[in-house]
């Protein structure tokens, strides 16, 4: 069996709210073994066998658009995997967000992304992850997550590093 980490968009923001005793039976209706969920702000581990990462992303994508009537992203990462973003993230002022996307930003969307930088917002792009390191946060910023889809080009849905940080001494490899 493998472990995996879905990191799930827009869940328990705004309208968008799913008790978590519901979530995890979403995912145990898959087929899912060993679900659990973390603070409730969209994280969900399970174990399963072996499976391409877009195909359990697809399968998780359709069940929650089935049963909750809308969209929910959905991005999987391992524990190996987890363990190398949290080694990426660099100590500085102010927070640390990681931002999960599918694919790697293209090199134009990188340069765009990167025009964004300045006394308050840096970036720093790792394959299928993006470091948004601000000296104010998510609210004394200029930047926003929805900033980022449209400079990006595609979905993605951001941690602060310390959750990132957690899941890893919880659930690490």
């Amino acid at each position: 069996m493998t472990r995996y980490l879905a990191f799930l968009r827009a869940i328990n923001v705004g309208r968008h709210i799913v008790k978590m005793d519901r979530l995890r039976s979403l995912f145990e209706q898959l087929g899912f073994q060993n679900v659990e969920t973390f603070i409730a702000s969209g994280q969900v581990i399970f174990e399963m066998r072996a499976t391409p990462r877009a195909r359990l992303e697809a399968r998780i994508e359709a069940q929650l658009r089935a049963a909750l009537g809308y969209d929910v992203a959905t991005f999987i990462r391992t524990p190996a995997e987890l363990k190398k973003i949290a080694a990426r993230a660099r100590p500085g002022p102010g927070t640390l967000y990681v931002f999960f996307t599918r694919e790697q930003p293209s090199g134009p969307a990188r340069d765009k992304l990167m025009s964004f930088a300045s006394d308050v917002d840096s970036f720093d792009v790792h394959g299928t992850e993006i470091y948004w390191y601000s000296t104010r946060g998510f609210s004394g910023s200029k930047f926003t997550g929805a900033l980022l889809e449209k400079t990006i080009g595609m979905p993605a849905t951001a941690r602060n590093v310390s959750t990132v940080q957690r899941l890893l001494a919880k659930y690490g490899a």
